[in-house]
């Protein structure tokens, strides 16, 4: 009797650990955005909401510059990503239906909240931010580097057509709670 009340309470968190467990978000990621959001409130524009797909793709991007100078110079010119269609793939977005989505980097020493905002509202990425056609964001950084991905919400512009990393996640909780649930029923 006590092996099988063990064998439930373990079923049981392992339940909990695999139906409750979230990715983990990043404070300087979550500042930004709840910033961006409410610069974009005060122009009464809709709040931008988290985008999975533009979210990895933001990492990707942050990933390759990590080791990139954090220099002045540096921040305030162009970015170049040469195997961007590789990094567009690997966070399941199509390149050739989607291409109103813009990545928007940023070099922040320390990345310092409020320099990093103004980094996107008061320089030529403010014209990005402030376009009501984007509704979707995903934020990334490595090291000084902070990179935001805009998406619409049209057809070439939501990522759409991407599996996304979540659902993928989900699928999988799904499966490995339907295996333990069936591996206790055979066992008892």
């Amino acid at each position: 009797m006590v092996s099988r009340k063990v064998s439930l309470f373990v079923f049981v968190l392992l339940q909990a650990i695999f139906l409750l467990s979230s990715p983990v978000h990043c404070d300087e990621e979550d500042d930004l955005l709840q910033g961006l959001n409410s610069y974009r409130h005060s122009l009464n524009l809709p709040a931008l909401v988290k985008h999975t797909n533009a979210g990895c793709l933001a990492d990707k991007i942050a990933g390759k510059l990590e080791d990139e100078p954090c220099t002045s110079a540096r921040a305030a010119s162009p970015v170049q990503i040469d195997d961007y269609p590789d990094l567009l793939s690997k966070c399941g977005i199509d390149v050739n239906h989607t291409n109103e989505g813009v990545a928007l980097p940023v070099c922040v020493p320390h990345l310092v909240p409020t320099l990093l905002l103004t980094n996107y509202t008061r320089t030529p990425y403010a014209r990005y931010i402030n376009a009501s056609r984007f509704s979707g964001a995903g934020l990334g950084h490595e090291d000084d580097w902070m990179v935001v991905v805009l998406t619409t919400s049209t057809p070439r512009g939501d990522f759409a057509g991407a599996t996304s990393l979540v659902s993928r996640v989900g699928l999988g909780h799904c499966l490995v709670t339907l295996l333990l649930g069936a591996l206790v029923y055979l066992l008892y």
